[in-house]
């Protein structure tokens, strides 16, 4: 079987997916690799370095006519015309949302994996990229503030006078949430959390933050512990929390997203124009509209005098650890899916099951054919 592991194209994308780490030991179980001629190079891995894994360094057609393939970024209408057909699709295709390119997948009678369709179960934690992603953004979006902020994080006593610490909000408790509450604890920022779903109090209270709580009249967690869009009601009793919130903070750290749809508006334009001037507000659900209303996806704008980051992909700004990262949870994606070096497609897998996106033709994944049938 050979795996192919081309570069990634989209603007400002560094990363890559599988790291020579990965691809020795696929090559060591008796996997061919060939890896497209700098792929590596926005993460720090030389052609050289692939080479001295086992793999064959070759062009994008060698590499897209592999029997595999295996992306960071969802693949493009070109990407899609070069795979063979037939051939076997692992990326972050983003199924709700892609629905041309699931079509052209379906067309071209691809077996396609989707990284972000990985269901959340405790089998499938190895192979979780929204997470280790997240991890990452997670952390970024605090060092992104405090580079931004015009004041100390954490509290200071000098020969001057004692500078207070900064105040933190995170808006989302999931993974980025968690870990931006932690970064921003390490550098000794007073921080405070909010989110729908209660269940994740404990988790926001271990790291030294204060939950904050509200009656929603409903539970923000839907299946497979993803967040679920609330109710106009529920909704608007969550901005007036977060507005009271917003106007004492110096950063605020947006992380809720609902898979599929648009990400909520959670601090409005008249909630920025009470905050503090220098205040910093960093979006990290800005690639699907942003939780702040003022958010400009992929820039960094001034609006009302605080500064509010749109970044859109801020994982690939730390290239290195996060394709490792990716590259493990692809490794043990393809660690399920090949036995005695074919692709085993067992339906039954509730991960395999979860995943797949399309086979043999056809759109297979449940919620994809929704909304499919929706646009």
């Amino acid at each position: 079987m050979k795996v192919g592991v081309p570069r990634e194209t989209v603007p400002g994308e560094r990363r890559v997916a599988l790291v020579p780490e990965a691809v020795g030991k696929l090559t060591k179980a008796g996997t061919e690799v060939v890896v497209e001629s700098g792929a590596g190079a926005g993460s720090g891995h030389d052609d050289e370095s692939y080479r001295k894994a086992g793999a064959a360094v070759a062009d994008r057609n060698a590499v897209f006519g592999a029997d595999l393939v295996v992306k960071v970024q969802k693949p493009s209408a070109d990407e899609i015309a070069l795979l063979r057909d037939g051939a076997a699709l692992i990326a972050t295709i983003q199924p709700l949302t892609n629905t041309d390119a699931v079509r052209a997948l379906a067309g071209k009678r691809t077996t396609a994996f989707s990284m972000d369709a990985i269901p959340r179960v405790t089998r499938a934690q190895s192979m979780d990229s929204l997470s280790s992603q997240s991890n990452i953004a997670g952390y970024k979006a605090v060092v992104v503030a405090a580079n931004s902020l015009p004041k100390f994080f954490p509290m200071l006593t000098t020969a001057a006078g004692t500078v207070t610490p900064a105040r933190v909000l995170v808006l989302g408790a999931g993974v980025a949430g968690l870990q931006a509450i932690a970064t921003a604890r390490r550098l000794g920022a007073v921080v405070e959390a909010f989110d729908t779903r209660p269940v994740v109090k404990e988790q926001v209270q271990s790291l030294g933050a204060k939950f904050l709580e509200i009656e929603l009249g409903e539970q923000g967690e839907g299946t497979g512990g993803y967040a679920k869009e609330l109710s106009e009601e529920a909704h608007r009793k969550e901005q007036e929390l977060v507005g009271t919130h917003v106007k004492d903070a110096d950063v605020v750290i947006t992380t809720a997203l609902v898979p599929g749809r648009r990400a909520p508006i959670l601090v409005t334009a008249d909630m920025v124009r009470g905050m503090r001037p220098g205040s910093v507000i960093v979006d990290l659900a800005a690639e699907m509209g942003g939780n702040c209303e003022l958010t400009s996806p992929g820039e960094t704008v001034v609006r009302e005098r605080v500064t509010i980051h749109g970044e859109v992909n801020l994982p690939s700004t730390v290239a290195f650890h996060a394709s490792q990262l990716y590259a493990r949870n692809v490794s043990a994606l393809i660690g399920l899916l090949v036995k005695d070096g074919a692709l085993a497609i067992d339906l039954e897998d509730e991960i395999i099951k979860g995943a797949l996106i399309t086979h043999q033709g056809e759109v297979v994944h449940a919620a994809t054919k929704a909304a499919l049938e929706k646009a």
